[in-house]
């Protein structure tokens, strides 16, 4: 008598489990496939999204001035002041002085830009050197000659006070045409020079610096022809996450007002 009601229970319980499985089964059958690969691929998409950011933002100094990511602007100047870089040298490219100081680049920053401006001549584009390395004194001349002729409000958005130009670091650079049409103006960013430069500069290492809707964070007006050197990893980086400032991606002070 036990040994019967113990197979009964377990015929029960093969029903039961039976009747659940087929209940999953039918559901399933019951979903369109359309809602259950749309369903797969939302779920892929969120395992995709799920791991965590692992660019290395420690990699490199972005208060030593000798580093590819030092952040100089109005709140973080020079330091020291008289800073010179130890690697300058000649890009191998069409400059608007041949062979003067302001020509010059960090190293780095050099090669890289003799990779930009060649492959910018295969697309069609002539481009020049305007300025590029720019020391203490020379901002100084610069920036004291902008005040005299715009006053200091105007000059501060135009122009780095000595000490505070990224210039200094030698890894920034004024890119303009050839035929200098449009240089230094805002009008160069819808030459297609300008327009070929925004798109491709990142995958040479360079950052296009003040964006037209970012003078709030860096501190200065668009300028569609300043470009910053910081390497294929950080400028990738950036393009990929669509983050277009040092400032923000860092969570370093910048703004309008001198420290």
């Amino acid at each position: 008598m036990r040994k019967r009601i113990v197979i009964t229970i377990i015929c029960l319980l093969i029903i039961v489990a039976a009747v659940g499985s087929w209940t999953v089964l039918a559901k399933r059958a019951a979903t369109p496939v359309a809602q259950r690969n749309q369903a797969a691929a939302d779920n892929q998409t969120k395992a995709q999204d799920t791991p965590q950011d692992s660019f290395d933002k420690t990699a490199h100094s972005v208060t030593d001035p000798g580093s590819i990511w030092a952040i100089v602007n109005k709140q973080h100047p020079m330091n020291p002041v008289s800073y010179v870089p130890g690697n300058l040298q000649l890009p191998n490219v069409s400059q608007r002085l041949p062979g003067a100081a302001e020509m010059k680049m960090a190293a780095p920053a050099a090669t890289a830009l003799e990779q930009l401006f060649g492959a910018a001549n295969q697309a069609g584009y002539k481009l020049q050197i305007s300025t590029a390395y720019r020391g203490y004194a020379f901002q100084k001349t610069l920036y004291d000659g902008y005040v005299a002729n715009l006053g200091q409000a105007a000059a501060d958005k135009q122009s780095a006070r000595p000490g505070y130009s990224e210039h200094q670091t030698g890894l920034a650079v004024d890119i303009r045409r050839s035929d200098d049409r449009c240089s230094l103006e805002a009008c160069f960013g819808d030459l297609p020079e300008g327009k070929w430069l925004a798109e491709h500069a990142y995958e040479y290492g360079f950052l296009l610096r003040y964006p037209s809707d970012k003078e709030a964070v860096t501190g200065y007006m668009y300028e569609p022809w300043h470009f910053r050197y910081v390497g294929t990893d950080l400028s990738t980086h950036l393009h990929e996450k669509h983050i277009t400032t040092l400032e923000e991606f860092f969570g370093v002070s910048g703004g309008t007002t001198y420290k």
